[in-house]
């Protein structure tokens, strides 16, 4: 491997299979409580990204043991983006700085031009890979409504319709999502099964984590799609946690082009929210990043930057 140190004695390494969703899981949980002070990730979001039909989680990854604990993995999940972590307790042991190195050997092998990943500001992996060279692309924020926090209701103008999708819509739903975060995204198109695998099939769906904006037609008789209407908006949302600290996440919030300025966004939100503590949620979250320029407007309805995120990349040649 390029310019790596060789991994302290007795540890060793092996790709990640779908058994292993559990242990990565309880890996990248630790390392967001040590590093940002709470646990954002679930389960289901790692075996989301591992059932798209684009991903191979066999060939793109790597897992170092300790025996049989995890101490660390890296994985390619996409283009131009790699994952790692490595437990808190055998940090500055090189672990990093060789994940990082094999993560470049696969990303030129496979023919990217430029790497990177997410880390918690201010971090070890950020202060590693600062060091190793790696520039920040841009900056992303976790923001929160604490408990009792609301966003102001703000109703829909004449002619649109706030619902639960169905089945019939996700390829609308697809689209909408698509052109909207390709607009600021310098990514391939994602198939509408990758889009689907993180959404509808995303593990433990429920049809309330899937509302949508439309606009025309009439009501089909079932709550819904009527003939012509058309999906405008869409809001990907669900609860996290447990007891007395479930949380609503909303994963993807996205209006087209030409029905943005209208309120719809901010409709969508207080149905996602409001749809979360009717189960049982009392606090409400999403993240965004400075490549959308979202930040102040998720603030200006009352949220507030719970942790703040390096994207931080390195060009392969």
């Amino acid at each position: 491997m390029t310019d790596a140190p060789a991994l302290p004695s007795g540890l060793t390494t092996r790709p990640l299979t779908a058994a292993d969703s559990r242990a990565v899981f309880e890996l990248m949980a630790a390392c967001e409580q040590h590093d940002v002070g709470s646990v954002e990730i679930e389960e289901a979001d790692i075996l989301s990204d591992w059932q798209r039909p684009s991903h191979d989680v066999t060939t793109s990854s790597v897992a170092v043991l300790d025996g049989d604990r995890m101490a660390g993995y890296a994985e390619l999940v996409g283009p131009t983006r790699f994952d790692a972590a490595v437990l808190p307790s055998y940090r500055g042991r090189g672990i990093g700085t060789w994940l990082a190195a094999w993560a470049r050997d696969l990303g030129r092998a496979r023919g990217e031009r430029e790497l990177g990943m997410a880390v918690p500001e201010g971090s070890d992996g950020d202060r590693l890979l600062a060091a190793l060279g790696y520039r920040v692309r841009w900056t992303s924020w976790v923001l929160r409504l604490g408990p009792g926090e609301q966003v102001a209701e703000r109703p829909l103008p004449p002619g649109y319709r706030l619902r639960t999708a169905t089945e019939d819509d996700h390829e609308q739903v697809y689209t909408v999502l698509e052109d909207a975060f390709l607009e600021w995204s310098d990514r391939p198109r994602a198939s509408i099964g990758d889009v689907a695998a993180g959404v509808w099939g995303r593990p433990g769906f429920e049809p309330w984590h899937l509302q949508v904006v439309t606009t025309g037609g009439g009501d089909g008789g079932d709550g819904g799609g009527g003939t012509g209407e058309r999906v405008v908006g869409v809001a990907v949302a669900w609860n996290t946690g447990e007891g007395g600290e479930v949380d609503t996440y909303v994963d993807r919030l996205a209006v087209a082009g030409d029905h943005r300025n209208r309120g719809l966004a901010q409709a969508l939100l207080v149905a996602a929210f409001a749809a979360g503590r009717e189960r049982g949620a009392v606090t409400s979250s999403l993240a965004t990043d400075s490549r959308t320029g979202a930040l102040s407007l998720y603030e200006k309805v009352g949220m507030k930057p719970m942790s703040t995120w390096l994207n931080r990349a390195v060009t392969l040649d």
